[in-house]
């Protein structure tokens, strides 16, 4: 996808975002031009509240392992779960099988570019349908992730940080700012994108290196603090989430069932918050999909 020089009805912030994202952009795999939608629809799964960093490594072993939507449909979904190893929100790794299995069953085994079949796929939501629609075909689609509400909020609404959920007024803005032609509007997807992870950073924004500070209302204001609800670390030693990821951890590195005295060895009462805490994980985890228990209070990856 290039750049094109007469857009009709650019925004002012088109040209210098553009610019900036062809001379910074991360030279990262599922961004080459010749990468298969499937694995760019993996890369989206992945980056869901994970950093790049993380997401590389197991990535590459997927696509290498995976490189159709049929070759993960016909693999147990447990063996799924354990290749996704510690990425965290193991139910993104159960999505993308039966993800695949639906491509494989409704689509002949191609991703499909229409933006409502694949938002029509288990697991698949609007910004993951966009941003394939957008990344993976060229197509003209708002994609709002974190890092693109952040600069539209700053840049155009001039507040520090956007409304916890997407809004109806948020998407109506996105859309507006849409360059018409579509090879262009994707490219201006990711370009913003880019710039919130980069630069126009949560905590630490970088306003002397941006293209559009001159123009950014947030900054023109004077960077006035957020004002809205209590912005929330996600904690983790003792919650719910930890307990989870270790019971998960013993599953996975364990290719034999494990019984209930196996798990508590593995998250012992000095690791929960509360009594119940394991078993109400581990129920959790069963009603989800996860795990599958077995008779004699045993317990392994869903076969």
């Amino acid at each position: 996808m290039h750049l094109s020089t007469t857009d009709t009805g650019a925004h002012p912030l088109h040209r210098p975002i553009l610019a900036w994202y062809e001379a910074n952009a991360r030279d990262l795999p599922w961004r080459e031009p010749d990468c298969p939608p499937w694995h760019v629809l993996i890369s989206e799964i992945m980056l869901q509240q994970t950093p790049v960093s993380r997401v590389l490594p197991i990535w590459r072993e997927w696509v290498q392992r995976w490189p159709e939507p049929a070759d993960m449909a016909k693999e147990p979904p447990g063996e799924v779960i354990r290749a996704w190893g510690r990425l965290g929100y193991p139910r993104r790794a159960l999505r993308l099988h039966q993800a695949a299995q639906a491509i494989v069953d409704r689509h002949d085994g191609a991703v499909p570019s229409d933006h409502a079949e694949l938002l029509a796929l288990p697991g698949i939501g609007s910004y993951t349908a966009a941003a394939v629609a957008s990344f993976a075909f060229g197509q003209r689609h708002a994609v709002l992730d974190t890092n693109v509400r952040r600069v539209f909020a700053r840049a155009v609404t001039g507040i520090e940080y956007p409304p916890p959920a997407v809004t109806s007024a948020e998407t109506r803005l996105a859309t507006g700012l849409l360059p018409q032609q579509p090879a262009r509007a994707a490219r201006w997807a990711v370009a913003v994108m880019e710039l919130g992870a980069l630069v126009c950073t949560a905590r630490s924004p970088k306003c002397a290196g941006c293209p559009v500070s001159s123009q950014c209302a947030w900054r023109l204001a004077g960077s006035p603090p957020h004002t809205g609800p209590a912005r929330k670390g996600q904690a983790w030693a003792g919650t719910d989430r930890q307990i989870r990821g270790a019971l998960m951890a013993a599953l996975r590195k364990s290719r034999d069932p494990l019984s209930h005295p196996q798990l508590v060895i593995e998250v012992p009462d000095g690791a929960l918050r509360d009594p119940g805490q394991r078993s109400r994980c581990l129920a959790g985890l069963i009603e989800d999909g996860l795990v599958e228990p077995l008779p004699g209070d045993h317990y392994q990856l869903p076969g």
